[in-house]
């Protein structure tokens, strides 16, 4: 090419017209993931009782409010810590959402995946992101161990184990499992953690935050359903929820607190009720917010970086 010719028409690059463009990795697992969510929404709304959901809904906006802001609580968590590591823009709790659906309709921790290739292609690193990713997932697990055994201490001598309707056993069995994974992942940490100490700090400090929220907000929101229940039972029991979600070797978690619920509470005979409310709503709320974010992937596939 000639020097004139270099000045006419700079930069120029040909680009072959008889091959189909590539789709990119990207956009096929992101296609997959949402025609994934796709049918788990068709199979779990089969299982939804819609008529008597429908019949249990509160008329009050407060409560509405309360629901919503108790749902965003841990992508907004996450997209703070994210922020602060990265400077993930608002586009990234959009990301968050997908990522908290992929969790709870597909697969645990396939939404950390996904999280992690769109985090790979929209923030600008000087170094993959996956050791952050895993960082918070690492300190997420365990500042929840954590607070459950401080929340063992606590209510074991108040309650005890008969009145909690909880095998003694089995409970010391899993508080060891909390124990020893923590234990190692501290005796690890230098293998383990990727960040630096004070973005794990950071990170920590986030997470407790995150729990405090929730379970205040769990409180809130069944005692605007059963206010004659006064909202220091509430209080307790979203604090009991907490800690028997989080010991590993504990079956039937839901049924377990329901009738730890109802012992407690044993003048109250909604309880059952609101207790299978709130976990419709949860699931509503992922099909709902899953489909929608679904169907406009499918209309407007991201493209590959």
């Amino acid at each position: 090419m000639t020097d004139t010719a270099a000045v006419l028409a700079p930069d120029i690059q040909l680009i072959p017209q008889d091959r189909r463009p590539r789709l990119g990795r990207n956009v096929l697992f992101s296609t997959a993931l949402s025609l994934g969510v796709i049918v788990a929404v068709f199979h779990e709304t089969r299982g939804l009782d819609l008529r008597h959901l429908s019949a249990m809904l509160p008329a009050s906006p407060l409560f509405w409010a309360l629901f919503a802001a108790s749902y965003f609580v841990t992508p907004a968590s996450e997209w703070l810590i994210f922020r602060r590591l990265w400077g993930v823009p608002a586009s990234g709790l959009l990301a968050l959402l997908r990522k908290k659906v992929y969790n709870e309709l597909l697969l645990g921790y396939l939404g950390e995946a996904y999280f992690y290739t769109w985090a790979r292609r929209r923030v600008a690193l000087d170094a993959a992101p996956f050791g952050a990713v895993k960082d918070v997932a690492i300190l997420s697990a365990m500042t929840g161990n954590g607070v459950t055994m401080v929340l063992l201490a606590i209510i074991v001598p108040i309650m005890g184990m008969a009145r909690l309707g909880v095998d003694a056993a089995m409970v010391a069995v899993s508080l060891g499992v909390l124990v020893a994974i923590s234990a190692l992942a501290m005796v690890f940490r230098r293998r383990v953690f990727t960040l630096p100490r004070q973005d794990l700090v950071m990170i920590t400090q986030v997470h407790l935050a995150r729990i405090a929220v929730t379970t205040l907000f769990n409180a809130l929101l069944w005692h605007l359903v059963l206010p004659q229940v006064q909202l220091s039972w509430w209080l307790f029991l979203a604090t009991l929820r907490l800690l028997v979600s989080r010991l590993p070797l504990i079956p039937n978690k839901d049924l377990l607190f329901a009738g730890v619920a109802v012992l407690a509470l044993v003048h109250e005979q909604d309880i059952g009720a609101l207790m299978t409310l709130m976990a419709g709503l949860i699931l509503a709320a992922h099909l709902v917010l899953g489909g929608a974010l679904a169907i406009r992937d499918l209309a407007a596939p991201e493209q590959p970086a």
